[in-house]
């Protein structure tokens, strides 16, 4: 049961990492007017790079049931429960809980604890 909890946080971080990373760029930077040209490259990178980190997350979740290594396990665990956790009260906080993004991220922390 643990494992599967696991596999359900890595498939949802995967997911999250995925839907940030088209939605950034199909719907927030195609239509954002940010000058100069070097500061809007900054941000997508910058952008991009949460949703890499979230996807290395994600897969790191999705291999951790396999790990021999307990320690290993729960260091990985414990670190996505701050990532995805922290992620989801700061995308609550500042969207005053409507944006669909907190409850996702949310889910990703829930299941990863459980996977404990």
């Amino acid at each position: 049961m643990r494992d599967i909890a696991l596999y359900i946080a890595g498939a949802l971080a995967v997911f999250i990492a995925i839907v940030h990373g088209v939605l950034g760029e199909t719907k927030v930077f195609a239509t954002a007017r940010i000058e100069p040209a070097a500061t809007r490259r900054l941000l997508r990178l910058v952008w991009q790079a949460g949703a890499v980190a979230w996807l290395a997350g994600g897969i790191l979740l999705l291999a951790a049931p396999s790990m021999g290594s307990p320690p290993a396990r729960h260091w990985i665990i414990g670190a996505a429960i701050l990532i995805y956790g922290t992620a989801s009260a700061f995308n609550a906080f500042s969207s005053r809980g409507r944006h669909f993004g907190w409850l996702v991220l949310a889910g990703a922390a829930i299941f990863a604890v459980l996977g404990w």
